[in-house]
């Protein structure tokens, strides 16, 4: 009893600071400022700019889930060499702010061809954002094929070919995956504010930007998001089914139970593919922005850590704190999911988590604000704490999935012999649970944490007065920084976060091995 008192706090906890407060807003839009003007200029202004919105996801989406499905093909389903290098490198376009590699592709165009006017435009938006998030599809459609059944994939191959498998039984199996990926990938995209802000397409995120932060219409910049909203909520609820229970980001899989395949064509194809794409999106863009750093000496780069070096602390630090928080929550809601599947609370909080998700981070922000902006919240408003809410909103989601699925890995039988013998529900989560999850805890941590260091959406709404978060400065000092200074920034950005990546992943490691060990 005490277990479910404990389980029904948390969840009180999250819907209170963080729920409500975007119910609360999107409530007293349509009560706040001239309402029916403000719907008029939506009808003349806004439509037009969501459907070139939704092109620009549509098309990031589409690009995304094709070549994370290649990717995923290649890494999840095939012996090609160096393959669990290529399963970590790719990753880390993923784990970068935005904007990082907005500057680096700006730099190529302008370094080659000395010209700009393409990635800054729709097309711009459409590569950066595809670089991005193909990890993100790669790792969802992974995480399905590593699950499909080797045994049918064995008996179709002894009466047809490869091609024909692939068509008729793989990807009919990973349908689920691939509408996920889509459909998330679309939410992102759709939503995604510092990458057109910076090449300067108007898209639908930067004209609520602007009627927020510009022109004070705080009414008519939530209208506007309404509808964003509703279409991300819309999509969500159209494929519920799958999003639900998409097991993607998953640590491990259940056995290794899926077919390989060992063509030496593949083998090759898989190698140069992957190679390629690693160029692309991780060396290129590094590279780029070293030679803009450096071309002129090393005194840009000097002024950019003078300019960077105080904010590290306080950005360290809400980082770790959001991703503690985070970790608990997705922890809570995770082990809740998995043992009451069918209870309304479950269903609840599940789609709680999933809507907070979904939500762009600049209409999150405006929620925030509006909410804990009166005098007997300013303890919130005025501290970090704001900023660890935020935190909490955004990624709880992710961290929850990653939790859930580890723990759906884990043999019911174990913890059904300890409530046997009478071993209470806290010492079973602490003395069996723990530490079989521990390298996926930490995984989790990792993730939160490097997304906490990057988001910029959220927080350049929110960060209280007298606080440097190094991904606001950047983005704010870009606005009038020579291109070398802007290159500069980006790049010991870069160089911080796979610094950071590296040294969680060798902890990893430790950590995981020792986990093998005591198994």
């Amino acid at each position: 009893m005490k277990n479910k008192h404990f389980f029904h706090i948390v969840f009180l906890l999250f819907a209170l600071f963080i729920v409500l407060p975007v119910i609360y807003t999107f409530f007293t839009a349509f009560f706040a400022g001239d309402l029916l003007q403000n719907l008029q200029l939506i009808k003349n202004n806004s439509f037009k700019l969501i459907l070139k919105s939704g092109f620009v996801a549509f098309c990031v989406a589409l690009l995304s889930t094709v070549f994370g499905s290649i990717l995923a093909f290649l890494l999840y389903k095939t012996e090609i060499p160096l393959k669990k290098f290529f399963k970590t490198v790719l990753l880390i376009p993923l784990f970068l702010s935005p904007y990082i590699l907005a500057v680096a592709w700006k730099d190529f165009f302008y370094l080659f061809f000395n010209r700009i006017d393409f990635i800054n435009s729709y097309y711009g938006v459409i590569i950066v954002l595809s670089s991005i998030f193909s990890p993100f599809s790669m790792l969802i459609i992974g995480s399905a094929l590593s699950n499909i059944d080797a045994q049918l994939e064995e008996n179709a191959l002894l009466i047809t070919g490869l091609p024909k498998v692939v068509l008729k039984i793989t990807l009919p199996l990973i349908k689920p995956a691939l509408i996920s990926s889509f459909v998330l990938v679309f939410i992102f995209g759709i939503s995604e504010f510092s990458v057109p802000a910076y090449f300067g397409v108007k898209l639908y995120t930067t004209e609520i930007f602007t009627q927020f932060s510009a022109f004070y219409n705080h009414s008519l910049a939530i209208l506007q998001s309404f509808l964003l909203v509703f279409i991300s909520i819309l999509m969500l609820l159209s494929e519920k089914k799958y999003i639900k229970d998409a097991a993607f980001l998953s640590i491990g899989t259940k056995g290794n139970k899926a077919i390989r395949y060992h063509t030496p064509k593949i083998r090759i194809f898989g190698l140069i593919f992957s190679g390629l794409w690693f160029l692309f999106t991780v060396i290129l863009p590094f590279t780029i922005l070293f030679v803009q750093s450096f071309k002129n000496g090393s005194n840009q780069f000097i002024k950019a850590v003078d300019l960077l070096l105080p904010t590290f602390s306080d950005s360290f630090g809400l980082a770790f704190s959001g991703a503690i928080f985070t970790l608990i929550f997705g922890f809570t809601f995770a082990y809740y999911s998995v043992n009451h599947p069918k209870s309304k609370l479950n269903n609840a909080f599940n789609w709680f988590v999933i809507a907070i998700f979904a939500i762009p981070s600049i209409i999150f922000g405006i929620s925030l604000i509006k909410f804990y902006n009166r005098p007997a919240l300013d303890a919130i408003y005025s501290s970090s704490a704001i900023i660890i809410l935020a935190y909490v909103g955004k990624f709880t989601f992710i961290v929850q999935k990653l939790i859930e699925n580890a723990l759906r890995q884990i043999p019911k039988s174990l913890d059904e012999a300890a409530l046997i013998q009478g071993v209470k529900t806290h010492n079973r989560i602490i003395k069996i649970l723990l530490p079989l999850l521990m390298p996926s805890l930490f995984s989790a941590f990792i993730i939160s944490f490097i997304f906490n260091f990057g988001e910029l959406g959220t927080v350049i709404m929110l960060y209280p007065p007298g606080m440097e978060i190094m991904p606001v400065k950047v983005y704010t000092l870009m606005a009038n920084a020579p291109q070398s200074l802007s290159s500069s920034m980006s790049l010991l950005v870069f160089l911080l976060n796979l610094l950071l990546i590296g040294s969680f992943y060798f902890i990893y490691q430790k950590i995981r091995i020792k986990a093998i060990d005591s198994a």
